[in-house]
């Protein structure tokens, strides 16, 4: 009697990588939606000024705290999505580890309150700043690492140009953030919103790229199974 084979691990994994994906891109767009929402709350915070993680202080912390954790949410399904679709190469497994790092030191963010401007330094706006430096180094050198793993891909190819200029642009911001913490006067409120925006809309174009690819190759062979 022949014994029954287990579908192979490559038909199943890109099926089970389109509901993360999904679930990446309503992470996003619930991102964006939370941050206007607090812009509105907050009116005093300048958006040209103060940091985003200002909002964890004072009247509705904890909707940027719940930002934060949701922040982690979306990277950790956008990087489990790409583990299941990008070839095993080392620029990938270095990019998703790096996606991870920036998932995990974004959620930690929600437990440590940042310190205002001109206010003096507290043991958790320390470890705050630390952990904000972290996951945006993680975020800006992994995505373009995990851009370049996708190029020799031709099936990737097309996204993976996006996704790279994406990144690119990611990186300037941070260093002009980078620049602007620096000096006093220097609107490093908005370079960091201009890097968050843009990473953001990096993990939101992966994750369509990965359901539209996902997709095509459902329909390319019927016996991969729908998730």
């Amino acid at each position: 009697m022949t014994a029954a084979v287990s579908p192979p691990r490559q038909r199943l994994a890109p099926a089970r990588a389109k509901p993360l994906a999904r679930l990446a891109l309503a992470g996003v767009a619930l991102y964006v939606a939370i941050d206007v929402l607090l812009a509105f709350l907050r009116p005093a915070y300048s958006l040209l000024y103060n940091a985003e993680s200002d909002y964890g202080r004072g009247p509705w912390y904890w909707v940027m705290d719940l930002n934060f954790l949701l922040r982690c949410a979306l990277s950790l399904a956008v990087a489990a999505a790409l583990y299941r679709v990008v070839r095993p190469d080392p620029a990938a497994r270095g990019g998703l580890s790096l996606l991870v790092g920036w998932a995990i030191s974004s959620g930690l963010l929600a437990f440590f309150a940042d310190d205002l401007e001109g206010q003096p330094l507290t043991a958790s706006g320390i470890v705050h700043l630390v952990l904000a430096f972290i996951a945006f180094t993680c975020v800006a050198i992994g995505c373009i690492l995990l851009s370049a793993s996708l190029m020799p891909d031709p099936a990737w190819r097309p996204a993976a140009r996006v996704l790279l200029a994406i990144s690119i642009a990611g990186a300037v911001a941070y260093l002009l953030l980078g620049i602007a913490i620096k000096h006093q006067n220097a609107p490093g409120g908005l370079y960091e919103r201009i890097f968050l925006g843009l990473e953001l809309l990096w993990i939101a174009v992966a994750a369509i790229s990965i359901v539209r690819r996902v997709s095509a190759t459902q329909k390319d062979d019927p016996k991969t199974p729908a998730r």
